[in-house]
């Protein structure tokens, strides 16, 4: 669900004033977020897909016995592949603006509501600046 015009103002300003004081930490931030734990997911899929692919071969070689091995080695391969593909899809597509600093969602024509909110905003920080 995306943000309406208003909470997205209200996050640009706090992200401007999270700049302001603490640049450091802003810049530390910039890395983590949504984009990084389903990056960090799709990779553990992937591992455990490897896994997956050693548990199989591996019951496969050592012995007939050992078929269940290779029966939860399929699993895993299965199970980590729909996690990939899963963590994948809801991957955000790289592009200017991903991390803290966002574009500007496209503009919209504003309602009236949306207008005279607007102006009680800026009157309201107005007022707190003085």
């Amino acid at each position: 669900m995306p943000l309406s015009e208003h909470e997205q103002q209200l996050l640009d300003q706090m992200e401007r004033a999270l700049y302001a004081e603490d640049p450091k930490f802003a810049t530390a931030l910039e890395g983590t977020g949504l984009r990084t734990y389903t990056r960090r997911r799709v990779y553990l899929a992937a591992a455990g897909f490897v896994v997956g692919v050693a548990l199989l071969m591996g019951g496969m070689i050592v012995s007939r016995q050992l078929i269940w091995l290779s029966v939860v080695g399929f699993l895993v391969m299965l199970g980590c592949a729909l996690l990939a593909v899963a963590g994948w899809r809801k991957h955000p597509v790289p592009g200017p603006g991903v991390g803290l600093r966002e574009a500007p969602p496209a503009r919209r024509k504003a309602s009236v509501m949306d207008r005279m909110e607007q102006r009680w905003q800026r009157r309201r920080d107005e007022h707190d600046g003085l």
